[in-house]
């Protein structure tokens, strides 16, 4: 079992910034692809961005390309996505999750944080 708890939404306005934290306890974090998907009112989940186990590979959705980061530490058992230029369609709620069977599918991913809101105001 891999237990996330992720750390770092609120309130911003369009144009700001926030990173968000994923922290991994239990089975050996740097095992596990890291991703980020969120859900905003009303939608699906969506794939948001993914590292590799050793962060050398990096994914992002195409709507986020260029102003989110993901990064990792393995050290620290910490994963992060630095979100800059935000914009009002960023409001949702950000899950962390950790899997090995794929990279932009969310049934590609065993183990799920409880999310955290980002609100982007306009």
């Amino acid at each position: 079992q891999v237990q996330l708890v992720e750390s770092g939404g609120g309130l911003v306005q369009a144009g700001g910034s926030l990173r968000l934290s994923c922290a991994a306890s239990g089975r050996t974090f740097s095992n596990y692809m890291l991703a980020w998907f969120r859900q905003a009112p009303g939608k699906e989940r969506e794939f948001a961005s993914a590292i590799s186990w050793s962060g050398s590979s990096t994914y992002y959705a195409d709507s986020v390309k260029g102003r989110f980061t993901i990064s990792r530490d393995n050290a620290k058992n910490t994963a992060y996505l630095q979100m800059n230029s935000l914009k009002p369609e960023d409001t949702a709620v950000y899950y962390c999750a950790a899997g090995n069977r794929g990279i932009r599918y969310s049934n590609a991913y065993d183990y799920w944080g409880q999310g955290t809101q980002v609100t982007v105001s306009s």
